[in-house]
């Protein structure tokens, strides 16, 4: 989160950001309850130091009436400095409250823009795919397949869930398991995570308490079911210092995702495009605050290798600031072509959160021994969203037939070149 001296101290920024992401904020509140703090802190600190020094003279005073005198005095003291202190404690915790929901400040080169499509193409990769016969969506590609079995999905736990089966099964866990090669191949320290989480997990990473109403959750264990494999890495280190030398620390691991889905009769409603249950594998990382603009450009080139071994066309967008996540200062968008349902479909966000995260967190790293401890920035991407990834392999892949060719990159983990009906 912000602090409340960034805020006061950069008070037309942070307003101004909130505007462009076209969005409100409890500023005013920040600052109120800043102010409460700051004055209840001088006067507590003023209050114990007379507390003290009037203990010292009562230690040497030798008359008994005015002994007395100042003990009687010092104890209306001492339950006027409580009560102060309680208030303190107070204003602190409606002060976090209200930190909470203030969004990251904007890079200054995000552009402006009122929704998604003011976001911009950076990058356009790859020859869109033709075709000599009339390509078919994901949905009548599984089924024909014996691939996806959505009316047993929805007998078993209701609508936007479905059944994987035979090749198709088979394709998705082959995805996962590559992706999870590729990246650890190039350094990133593969985990094995929770699938849910505390609260205050939830917290620290800034899915709480903005996006409550998006998040499965176990009331009687008090568990949120995992959203994405970020929140868990966030608060790896939650509450402790990273000694010197360990960053920048790249890691990833792969985990199913659980959100809550509103959706409408339209196009979005078929198939498996937005579903409550998914998979993803994720890479973030922890760096110093000086490598994180080139650690940004790394999970976005890692992020774009992926479909780039595919053979999958995709482009990289640069989101704009009404488009730009709660936690993010800078996000690029990695979308690859739906040729079944003509359409980008996006397979990885990568996004800079600068200290944002580990303040929330508080997470910190030591530069050096005997260094004073410093926030790390944290940063985060898909690598890459499953089962849009899927879906486009599908599509990308079909034959006149109805079968689907398997990526080169993927024929080791598939022992095979094509999916065909059982």
């Amino acid at each position: 989160m912000l602090s409340a001296q960034f805020i006061r101290e950069n008070e037309d920024r942070v307003r101004n950001d909130i505007a462009r992401r076209r969005s409100e904020a409890p500023v005013d509140r920040v600052l109120e309850l800043d102010n409460q703090r700051r004055d209840l802190i001088k006067e507590v600190e003023a209050m114990r130091a007379e507390r003290n020094t009037a203990s010292k003279e009562i230690g040497k005073t030798k008359d008994e009436e005015e002994r007395n005198r100042r003990i009687a005095e010092m104890r209306e003291l001492g339950d006027r400095l409580e009560g102060r202190e309680e208030q303190l404690r107070q204003v602190e915790h409606d002060l976090n409250e209200a930190l909470s929901e203030v969004p990251n400040i904007l890079d200054p080169s995000v552009p402006d823009g009122d929704d998604e499509s003011s976001n911009v193409v950076v990058e356009t990769s790859g020859d869109l795919p033709s075709f000599d016969f009339d390509p078919k969506p994901h949905w009548e590609l599984a089924e024909a397949l014996r691939g996806i079995d959505f009316e047993r999905g929805v007998k078993m736990s209701g609508s936007r869930f479905f059944v994987m089966r035979n090749g198709i099964s088979r394709l998705h866990r082959a995805l996962i398991q590559w992706m999870l090669d590729s990246h650890t191949a190039e350094g990133f320290e593969e985990h094995y995570l929770p699938y849910m989480l505390t609260e205050a997990s939830l917290y620290a990473s800034g899915q709480l308490p903005k996006f409550r109403d998006n998040l499965y959750f176990d009331g009687e264990e008090d568990y949120f079911f995992i959203p994405t494999a970020e929140v868990a890495f966030v608060n790896l280190y939650r509450d402790e210092i990273i000694p010197p030398g360990v960053l920048p620390l790249r890691v990833t691991g792969h985990t199913p995702c659980f959100r809550r889905e509103k959706m409408s009769a339209g196009r979005d409603v078929r198939g498996i495009k937005r579903v409550h249950q998914f998979e993803k594998v994720e890479m973030f990382i922890y760096c110093e605050p000086e490598q994180s603009e080139a650690e940004l450009d790394l999970l976005v080139r890692r992020a774009r290798a992926l479909p780039e071994a595919l053979n999958l066309p995709y482009r990289v967008l640069e989101l704009c600031s009404a488009d730009v996540g709660f936690n993010a200062t800078k996000t690029y968008d990695i979308e690859v072509w739906s040729p079944g349902g003509q359409e980008w479909l996006e397979v990885s966000s990568a996004s800079n959160t600068l200290d944002f995260q580990a303040r929330r967190a508080n997470v910190r790293y030591r530069p050096e021994e005997g260094a004073s401890p410093r926030h790390p920035h944290m940063l985060n991407a898909s690598g890459l969203g499953l089962v849009r990834t899927l879906i486009a392999v599908m599509e990308n892949y079909q034959q006149a037939d109805g079968s689907i060719l398997v990526p080169e990159a993927l024929q080791p983990y598939m022992k095979t070149d094509r999916i065909s009906a059982p």
